[in-house]
């Protein structure tokens, strides 16, 4: 029994438990880490399957939503540019009730005078030729006019 202790308590044999002991922690940890890599991969591939998948689910109704809200504030925009036209229309038409309104519009856009006034009208000599050159046409036949138009088409086509 007393080699036994001795054998134990050698350097040697310390050394080489040692040894063993310190190769069996290396070769442990490297398949702990093979396997957690080939586990953590799998995982990973897992989760990103999920994840692209949740992507792909889902574009459709985000898609939608994002037009809709769109469509929603073009809507909004819409209604209050007509509750604008709404208030012009009614401040118009508060104006039009108006008598010495009424009249003055009168006076300015149909050329009507009070009895005992003497209306004038001033003509711009420019817009007085440039009238009596579209009258030209006005006092042609109809056929005419229809004629020179065709005759005009046909000149564009050469």
């Amino acid at each position: 029994m007393a080699v036994k202790d001795r054998d134990r308590f050698s350097t040697a044999t310390r050394l080489k438990l040692l040894g063993e002991q310190t190769a069996a922690r290396v070769y442990r940890s490297q398949t702990k880490r093979q396997a957690r890599r080939s586990r953590l991969t799998g995982r990973a591939a897992l989760l990103a399957l999920v994840l692209c998948s949740l992507i792909v689910a889902l574009a459709y109704p985000i898609r939608q939503y994002v037009s809709q809200r769109a469509e929603i504030s073009d809507l909004q925009r819409q209604q209050e540019q007509a509750r604008q036209r709404v208030e012009q229309l009614r401040d118009l038409k508060a104006r039009w009730q108006d008598d010495s309104y009424a009249e003055q519009q009168i006076r300015q856009r149909l050329h009507y005078v009070m009895p005992g006034e003497t209306g004038y009208i001033v003509i711009d000599p420019d817009a007085a030729k440039q009238s009596r050159a579209e009258l030209g046409a006005a006092d042609r036949p109809w056929y005419a006019n229809v004629w020179d138009g065709v005759d005009k088409s046909d000149a564009s086509d050469r």
